[in-house]
């Protein structure tokens, strides 16, 4: 899996924290199995959370292939980037194919990382999964971890980037691995999986060294100035109608 793509771009990105003095804490990376196939599963904040995830795996010595969208790959800037490291295409109308190609890396002994909300969470808090990740671990077998990242939002969100910020912290925490039981549907697999990645996201807010009192990157119940998650919910609705619009 891209032998020479894959470690440039953990090497870039370690490069890229080093160069803006990000503060970078990784904890947890010792639930990542070793060996074998197990999904990553994390909370969805910034445009920047896969390579937060990346860098979590790294820190287990694991590569991680992403579920992305076909627009991805064929961006003239991301595409060349994500056919280097191998993600697997979700091609419009052709879920089924890329569910198959995921079981298989899964069972062929590959990490394979999902963000079950499906969108950026402009709440900053853990909002409804799709089912996707749980079906894929049950699927194949393999166990399921949540994960949260925090503090990405503040480099590059939606409507929102601002790189160059020195010193920034920046939080990822894996959890204790979940695994499905042969009395676990999906729904009920999908449910503990959520509460265990908002107790990991409440945590790495809890914890982060930076106050954010007022702030627009603070979830509302922190006192900050996101959206509640219904608000969230009716802007992101709102941006799927305006876009189909403009498809249509």
């Amino acid at each position: 899996m891209g032998e020479i793509g894959y470690p440039a771009v953990c090497f870039a990105a370690k490069a890229v924290c080093r160069a803006l003095g990000l503060r970078v804490r990784i904890e947890g990376d010792t639930n990542i199995p070793a060996a074998g196939g197990a999904v990553l599963a994390a909370d969805h904040v910034s445009y920047l959370d896969p390579f937060a995830v990346l860098l979590g795996a790294d820190a287990a010595g694991r590569r991680v292939r992403f579920l992305a969208l076909q627009t991805l790959f064929e961006h003239r800037i991301y595409g060349p980037v994500v056919r280097e490291l191998r993600q697997i295409p979700i091609r419009s109308g052709g879920g089924g194919a890329a569910f198959r190609a995921a079981v298989d890396a899964l069972r062929a002994g590959e990490i394979v990382g999902v963000f079950p909300e499906a969108t950026i969470a402009q709440s900053f808090t853990v909002q409804q999964l799709r089912t996707g990740a749980a079906r894929l671990a049950s699927a194949a077998g393999v166990p399921l971890i949540p994960m949260a990242v925090w503090g990405t939002q503040r480099l590059w969100t939606k409507d929102r980037r601002n790189i160059v910020q020195p010193m920034l912290p920046i939080t990822v925490l894996i959890g204790e691995p979940l695994r499905a039981t042969s009395e676990d549907a999906p729904e009920q697999l999908t449910e503990r999986l959520r509460a265990r990645m908002q107790e990991l996201l409440d945590r790495a807010q809890r914890e982060y060294p930076d106050a954010g009192a007022g702030q627009w990157w603070q979830p509302v119940h922190l006192g900050g100035t996101a959206p509640t998650a219904e608000e969230a919910v009716a802007r992101d609705a709102a941006e799927n109608a305006a876009r189909a619009g403009a498809d249509s």
